[in-house]
């Protein structure tokens, strides 16, 4: 049937039906074909952006909430989009400047709003940012047990676990069907070493109510020193069920597949190994230079450099990055080629040492000097 008649608000409820039910393919092509009939529709370029935002696609993200502020300098869904998409960049100041711009507008009685800027904040490890919305969420309803949990779990997060427990249990007399907070609670007693209380918490969720096996395997455990129930009892076996959906055993031919380029890519690199050897045995025979390959030096922008070879150039990379607080270099390889892609559009291989660090130099980020 033909949308031809739709209005742009109608255009925006379609959009915002499909985000909710995960299909942002489609929510993109619904927004899209709205602006095509309605250019200047700001609600429009902002669902485009959350769209955008949920496909990890940053640059395009921040494209659309900039046309919207355009349009729009003092919306408050703008501002808060435009802010979550710099803190992807890493562009920690500018994000907080657009939420505190949201806050001085007078939106702190938006609590949806106020819990959207500080999860934004929490997951880029702004706890103390994400408290301050937490908290501004608290004070406009106390008795909101979402914003309650929140401030709990950033209050954790800072080594502050009395508090979050406090806070935890206040959001459990508030709502004893939180399952979310209970699970937490849970885990915390857990690490705590008050083991009687997270059997009390844990005990009361149900299988589906997990969404990582750590609580599960722990009440597993607490089932069995408190109910004194052996290895192989039944109760255990919808926990069992559960953990086989969270963690489902791997496909044989992806496995099979998986081994195969592993094993190509291994062949691949030491053919060119032993070429970069040979060539670098020529070299040193006309004249008399160490062989290609083994040392190297970048430089980045802030004229600072690493010298070794490609893996020890990468950890150091790692090691100086204010974004890689635990992550191991491949992990850190990953990482910073999907955000060198957001910033640049150009890809980076990030299965290689030397290929991560080729590709971030044709993108723009840093130099090679040998």
């Amino acid at each position: 049937m033909s949308s031809s008649f739709l209005s742009s608000e109608e255009y925006d409820e379609r959009a915002h039906q499909l985000y909710n039910e995960g299909n942002y393919d489609g929510a993109l092509a619904t927004l899209r074909e709205g602006l095509a009939l309605y250019p200047n529709a700001v609600e429009l370029h902002i669902g485009v952006g959350y769209a955008r935002l949920a496909r990890d696609e940053f640059a395009w993200a921040r494209h659309s909430f900039e046309e919207a502020l355009v349009l729009d300098p003092e919306h408050e869904d703008g501002l808060a989009g435009l802010g979550e998409t710099l803190l992807r960049f890493g562009q920690v100041d500018a994000a907080k400047r657009m939420f505190a711009l949201v806050r001085a507008l007078g939106y702190d009685d938006d609590i949806e709003l106020m819990h959207q800027i500080g999860r934004a904040l929490f997951r880029e490890d702004e706890f103390e940012d994400a408290i301050e919305f937490f908290e501004v969420a608290v004070r406009q309803a106390p008795d909101n047990a979402e914003s309650l949990a929140l401030v709990g779990y950033a209050q954790h997060r800072l080594g502050r676990d009395d508090e979050a427990v406090e806070l935890l249990r206040r959001t459990l007399k508030i709502d004893t069907s939180f399952v979310e907070a209970r699970i937490y609670l849970g885990n915390l007693l857990y690490d705590r070493g008050e083991l009687e209380a997270a059997f009390y918490q844990l005990d009361q969720s149900k299988p589906e109510d997990h969404w990582d096996e750590l609580g599960i395997w722990r009440l597993i455990e607490l089932r069995k020193t408190h109910l004194r129930l052996a290895d192989g009892d039944p109760s255990f076996e919808p926990w069992e069920a559960r953990l086989a959906e969270l963690a489902p055993a791997v496909d044989a031919t992806e496995e099979l597949l998986s081994e195969l380029e592993t094993r190509f890519n291994e062949q691949d690199a030491r053919e060119a190994r032993d070429q970069l050897e040979l060539f670098g045995s020529l070299l040193e025979q006309l004249t008399g230079d160490p062989p290609a390959g083994a040392s190297h030096r970048v430089e980045v922008s802030d004229g600072s450099g690493y010298d070794g070879t490609w893996d020890e150039i990468v950890q150091q990379m790692r090691d100086a990055s204010a974004n890689a607080s635990g992550k191991s270099v491949p992990e850190f390889m990953r990482s910073e080629a999907r955000r060198a892609f957001a910033l640049t559009g150009v890809l980076i291989a990030a299965d290689d040492a030397e290929r991560f660090v080729r590709g971030c130099a044709d993108a723009g980020l840093l130099r090679l000097v040998r």
